[in-house]
């Protein structure tokens, strides 16, 4: 009986200490950065995208300036969008804000981040260390999940939830694509 309470006891503890190291999202001041992650890169590919929402808790806006990243000599935020047919990818150079009690989602085909020249190609199943930089909440570190080649929302995350269906948006392609052409 009593090995039998010590092993349910030794069962939940371990429940209890792993919980966290499957959870995948941060906090920055009153800014809530849930499940970022990024797809695996072909060797020599020079950029990545990087994806996660940002969901400001808070009752003033706070932007997000950029980052840094050990495997990246620049982490930069951009936009893609449709203009006339054609699709335009710009760099946002003064920060992308966040307002007060609002969600900004960074996903493919809309806002994401750029890591560009990278010093080695992205694996699946790697974590990615990445410092996001807020103009209030300051700097926080986190790990960019890698998915496979090609993922359109990171894994148990159906397509419609993360960027379909709740968006209106079409099934743009990521740089990665781009990034696996000029590699190929």
């Amino acid at each position: 009986m009593i090995s039998r309470m010590l092993l349910a006891a030794s069962a939940a503890l371990t429940l209890a200490l792993s919980a966290p190291a499957f959870a995948h999202d941060y906090k920055a001041g009153e800014i809530v950065i849930d499940h970022p992650w990024t797809r695996a890169t072909p060797p020599n590919a020079p950029v990545a995208g990087g994806y996660l929402t940002l969901d400001n808790r808070g009752s003033s806006e706070d932007r997000l300036l950029g980052g840094s990243s050990p495997v990246a000599s620049d982490v930069q935020i951009h936009e893609m969008s449709m203009d006339d047919g054609v699709m335009k990818m710009r760099q946002i150079t003064d920060g992308l804000a966040v307002p007060a009690g609002e969600a900004v989602e960074l996903s493919p085909g809309g806002y994401h981040l750029m890591l560009m020249d990278l010093s080695e190609p992205l694996k699946e199943g790697a974590r990615v260390p990445l410092t996001l930089r807020f103009e209030k909440a300051g700097d926080v570190e986190v790990e960019l999940a890698v998915e496979a080649m090609g993922a359109k929302a990171p894994q148990g995350e159906s397509h419609e939830m993360h960027h379909g269906a709740a968006h209106g948006d079409t099934d743009m392609p990521g740089h990665e694509g781009m990034a696996e052409k000029s590699a190929q």
